[in-house]
């Protein structure tokens, strides 16, 4: 548990750059949208993060604290090379609910975050969503000019919908995209709705998209807590590093391997 503690302190807690800022636009009549900045000199492109649950990412003393995979490993991803922009909730919702990141609204939130990033920062933009967020990368990559994204990273899908929501992934319009998607997924994830062995089924639904790939992680350790939680396998606890240096390695050359 110390381990695991020391971990989220260190990914989680770490102080923010000078510049790593909350930047909050205008996306529809009356409705704003934050999102956690962290630019980097001679960043190779922008990443826009998508949590999963809520869709928070848990504001407080001034920085995100959220335990959620990919708010806790903004660290690493810029350490990589990339930019950082953290999506948070627009402030007519409470939560992002599965419905709504598949709807209209929210694409267009996520379209004026992708063109406000492309224009401040000039670099090429990755939708990269985990768990429910997955869905909000997917419905982003149908929905938005693919010209204005370099492509898209699905980590933990949402491979099969609940008793309150049928939406998954693999619902959507996917042959809508066409930009390049990586798939990644632990062989151990044990979320009901988040399925490794239904993980292919994704790809097969992508036929536009001029590259796509599948990485079915193993390793990590320590996991506790909900088995659809930040801390357990389905959140990649304990390989954060492995499962970042797989996405961005992908990332820098996502075309070699076509469909």
């Amino acid at each position: 548990m110390f381990r695991i503690a020391s971990l989220l302190v260190t990914l989680a807690a770490s102080p923010a750059s000078a510049t790593d800022r909350l930047v909050t636009i205008d996306t529809r009549p009356g409705v704003r949208v934050g999102y956690w900045l962290m630019e980097r000199p001679g960043a190779a492109g922008t990443v826009v993060l998508l949590p999963g649950g809520a869709g928070g990412i848990g504001m407080a003393n001034g920085v995100p604290t959220s335990a959620n995979f990919l708010v806790r490993s903004r660290d690493l991803f810029a350490a990589a090379g990339y930019n950082v922009a953290i999506v948070g909730k627009p402030s007519d919702r409470v939560e992002l609910d599965p419905n709504f990141r598949a709807g209209v609204d929210h694409v267009t939130d996520l379209r004026m975050v992708v063109e406000r990033v492309r224009n401040d920062l000039g670099k090429p933009v990755w939708l990269v969503g985990t768990s429910l967020g997955t869905i909000s990368a997917a419905a982003g990559a149908i929905g938005i000019d693919p010209a204005q994204l370099a492509g898209v990273v699905l980590t933990s899908s949402v491979t099969s919908g609940s008793r309150t929501s049928p939406v998954r992934v693999g619902g959507l319009d996917l042959a809508a995209i066409q930009v390049p998607v990586l798939v990644v997924h632990h062989k151990l994830d044990a979320c009901p709705s988040c399925s490794a062995r239904e993980a292919p089924r994704i790809l097969q639904g992508l036929t536009r998209a001029p590259a796509k790939k599948l990485v079915i992680l193993e390793g990590g350790g320590s996991a506790h807590g909900d088995p659809c939680g930040p801390l357990h396998y389905h959140g990649y606890i304990g390989m954060e590093q492995e499962a970042l240096d797989v996405i961005t390695g992908w990332m820098r050359n996502p075309l070699q391997e076509r469909p």
